[in-house]
């Protein structure tokens, strides 16, 4: 027989909203009080179910919000932080809520619904949108939120897990440059997410830095799947002067490329030389081997998910920018040219 709250509060003698103030550890009550609902709930084995606490004190979940499908479909790295975030949960004995959504008031109001219903006790977003008005408005309800990717606001609750874009894209633009390569495009993502425009700059300041031109038509917004940037790498590789080297801000963006090179029989790397970023398991399989920076998904999940059950469980103090470095990885797609 399953015992309630009923049953425990007339064994003991005492009101109902008393035991449920005892389940629920608070202090307003007197010892001897709170020492027969002790008892009683020892002689009746009693087992508050987990919905009925959480009606009063909270669910003991966090909430992952994602990007809308349009936006996440064939990308890995969602699927692959989505995990690693999901063990951590489970070792620290919180479920997990994923949350998508049409646009950024859709999203805004589902969080709000969530956080007012204390269906959560804290967020991870595995995205940062550049326009943070949406960061503003949930930092006021002083729940701990932890985003994957850059933040550039001043915040009380939220806290960014990264790593240094703008470097790494750097840094692999000057790498086809040490190559001897000067005509270089760049396929990049819509510019909505930091991530995106941190890439794309560090490309663009790399050229400024050795004083090469910037062709409107090499630098090509080539959304979010894989159909579109295949299309942007046609309309690439149809230009009148076709460049020597491509540096992609994606592994989408990787794949597309090889994908349409193939197609148009153009070779990598001896007519294309390529680099980008790789955080898919299948990008290993490309011929000749890409030349990237390997984006470390686990350790962006673990320190992400580390950094939000600390606040939760612990309330420390931490600090609002973790960076988690990364490396290069050189291969066989870039060509050397005399």
């Amino acid at each position: 027989m399953g015992y309630t709250i009923y049953d425990i509060a007339r064994a003991a003698n005492v009101s109902k909203s008393t035991v449920s103030r005892v389940l629920n550890n608070q202090t307003n009550i007197s010892d001897e009080a709170r020492e027969r609902v002790m008892r009683a709930i020892e002689q009746l084995n009693y087992q508050p179910s987990k919905l009925a606490r959480a009606l009063s004190s909270g669910f003991d979940a966090v909430m992952v919000v994602s990007r809308s499908a349009k936006t996440t479909t064939h990308n890995p790295f969602f699927a692959d932080i989505l995990q690693t975030i999901a063990e951590k949960a489970e070792e620290e004995n919180f479920d997990v809520i994923l949350q998508t959504s049409k646009n950024s008031k859709d999203e805004l109001e589902k969080c709000i619904a969530k956080i007012r219903g204390k269906m959560i006790k804290g967020i991870i977003m595995l995205s940062s949108p550049a326009k943070e008005d949406f960061l503003k408005q949930l930092d006021l309800f002083n729940i701990p939120i932890v985003v994957i990717g850059k933040v550039e606001g001043d915040f009380q609750n939220i806290f960014s897990v990264d790593t240094d874009n703008f470097q790494d894209s750097y840094d692999l633009t000057k790498y086809l440059i040490e190559q001897g390569h000067q005509d270089i495009a760049c396929l990049h993502s819509p510019l909505d997410y930091h991530v995106s425009i941190d890439r794309l700059e560090g490309y663009k300041a790399c050229m400024n830095d050795y004083g090469l031109p910037l062709r409107k038509e090499w630098v090509i917004d080539s959304g979010y799947t894989l159909d579109s940037g295949s299309l942007a790498a046609k309309q690439l590789f149809a230009t009148k002067q076709r460049p020597t080297a491509v540096f992609a801000t994606d592994d989408l963006k990787v794949v597309s490329v090889y994908k349409t090179a193939s197609e148009l029989n153009i070779t990598i790397p001896k007519e294309l030389s390529i680099t980008g970023y790789s955080n898919m398991g299948h990008t290993s399989f490309l011929t000749p081997a890409l030349t990237c920076i390997e984006i470390p998904v686990r350790e962006l999940g673990k320190a992400g998910a580390a950094i939000l059950f600390s606040k939760i469980k612990e309330n420390n103090v931490l600090t609002a920018q973790t960076v988690i470095e990364t490396k290069k990885i050189v291969r066989n797609s870039v060509l050397k040219r005399e």
